[in-house]
């Protein structure tokens, strides 16, 4: 909703972690990735069925309003509208989705003017976590410490299947050929 505050602060991001820290291994329901933009977040999650998806998805949306009402000091609606899901068959398919999720702030700034040094990754996305992209350069001074706020993929498809389709590199922008 356009009266929320912008969600990449320390203050809101500290609670959306949280929250997603609160629901890994939910039955049925887990998120894998994530990227926190201003005001958005991207999810890359693995569900049984759809009604697990629903469900988790609609739980996670309570806990992040309730969480950023907290922070804001406000009641009342937080997200605009429901969640847009789409159903990943390929490991190309899931290669550019956990790409475009893990680097979407490299995107934005490119289209803003601004740049980051090689190997950067963005603090408020889980792209700390991912192991292809280990020994990065991160912000430090943005959110650490942090728990690890992800599950391990149990799908092949997260688990392994992603890199046929392509080389994890953080310096390439998503949208960018591969």
């Amino acid at each position: 909703m356009p009266h929320v505050w912008n969600l990449r602060t320390k203050r809101c991001f500290t609670a959306i972690s949280k929250c997603l820290a609160d629901i890994q291994e939910r039955v049925g329901f887990r998120v894998v990735h994530y990227s926190v933009q201003g005001n958005h977040l991207h999810l890359l999650v693995e569900a049984k069925d759809t009604q697990a998806l629903s469900r988790g998805v609609q739980g996670l949306k309570i806990r992040l309003a309730r969480a950023l009402n907290r922070v804001m000091e406000r009641k009342g609606k937080v997200f605009a509208d429901r969640y847009h899901a789409r159903i990943l068959r390929t490991p190309t398919e899931t290669f550019r989705c956990l790409m475009y999720i893990l680097k979407n702030s490299r995107k934005h700034a490119k289209s803003h003017g601004r740049t980051y040094p090689p190997g950067w990754v963005d603090p408020y996305s889980s792209a700390v976590f991912f192991e292809p992209f280990g020994g990065v350069w991160v912000d430090r001074c943005a959110v650490f410490p942090r728990q690890r706020e992800v599950s391990k993929p149990r799908t092949w498809l997260l688990k392994v299947g992603w890199e046929l389709g392509g080389r994890a590199d953080p310096n390439k922008i998503p949208g960018s050929l591969w």
